[in-house]
């Protein structure tokens, strides 16, 4: 609609230089002169249409600047502004998470961070974020990628001053990523970053590479100590409870032996010579001088084999 009637205006200034006489074209430049303000006012309704009407998403927030300086934010669905230039919108997406990656997982570049007994390690990890101010997002730091970074690194090593090496590789992660996560979160907070981080990764956390082998060794010294350590340990329990149960038997014997001392001490002595003579060769003496002699193992040793042998056929 609008071509045609700028078409129809360039016609009518036209149709006088057409027609060879000035009576003619006078009517056409009328007509033309009277479209023009009906084609401004199309115009302006368009431009207040287009640049007044805002859609924002729902997972979006829309920044309103007026002359460039913030003015308010716009929720979700069908927003109104002034036109532009007097007003414009920026859409900030505040539920997409990012992530910012520190570190190297292939080991070309090595992110050495020292520990709290004085090891160092080369760690890689990564730290998940999404905005939660669009306007503190949007205005109050100038790089939040690089903001967010710098944060992580010190929030690391801070958390990682305190920590051993063992918890560093392994035995701490879960800690460690929930102590830095906090430690970050109150970093930006602190600087209104309106950024809100949702959580922190450790995709690894190993010795440096000129020490590596040495590290390898060095474990393996401690895996085989702390192999000999429960060996030990178990060996005590072992002799502590065969202490205990002797302990708990001489108390029974000694209750007896104070109920009947006299029989509990001939049936001690008889049980002390049968666990003595019981594999030795032995002579019967009886009185009268006789002195005959029992072979009593050779006997024992025939009726074992005796007994063998019926077995196995």
């Amino acid at each position: 609609m609008l071509d045609d009637l700028l078409k129809r205006g360039r016609e009518g200034f036209g149709g006088g230089g057409g027609g060879g006489g000035s009576g003619g074209g006078m009517p056409g430049g009328a007509d033309a002169r009277a479209l023009w303000p009906i084609a401004l006012a199309i115009i302006a309704i368009l431009w207040v249409a287009l640049t007044s009407f805002h859609r924002v998403g729902p997972q979006e927030r829309g920044v309103v600047l007026m002359l460039g300086k913030y003015s308010r934010t716009l929720s979700p669905g069908i927003g109104l502004t002034l036109p532009s230039p007097l007003e414009t919108v920026e859409t900030v997406d505040v539920e997409e998470i990012r992530t910012i990656d520190i570190g190297s997982i292939a080991g070309n570049d090595e992110n050495l961070v020292i520990t709290g007994d004085q090891n160092i390690i080369d760690l890689a990890y990564s730290v998940r974020w999404n905005i939660k101010d669009a306007e503190l997002y949007k205005f109050q730091i100038a790089n939040p990628d690089t903001t967010i970074q710098e944060v992580a690194n010190s929030a690391m090593r801070a958390v990682l001053a305190t920590v051993s090496l063992t918890d560093a590789l392994g035995a701490g992660r879960t800690t460690i990523e929930q102590q830095v996560e906090q430690r970050m979160q109150d970093i930006l907070d602190g600087y209104r970053a309106g950024v809100k981080v949702q959580g922190i990764a450790i995709k690894q956390a190993d010795p440096p590479a000129s020490v590596n082998d040495a590290f390898k060794e060095v474990s393996a010294a401690k895996q085989t100590a702390e192999t000999y350590l429960n060996q030990a340990r178990a060996y005590a329990q072992q002799l502590n409870a065969r202490a205990e149960g002797e302990a708990a038997a001489f108390d029974k014997v000694y209750e007896q032996y104070r109920l009947a001392p006299g029989v509990t001490r001939r049936r001690m002595y008889y049980e002390t010579m049968e666990s003595v003579l019981a594999d030795v060769d032995k002579t019967v003496v009886e009185t009268g001088n006789v002195t005959p002699y029992l072979p009593l193992p050779e006997i024992k040793r025939r009726a074992q084999q005796s007994a063998a042998q019926k077995g196995g056929e």
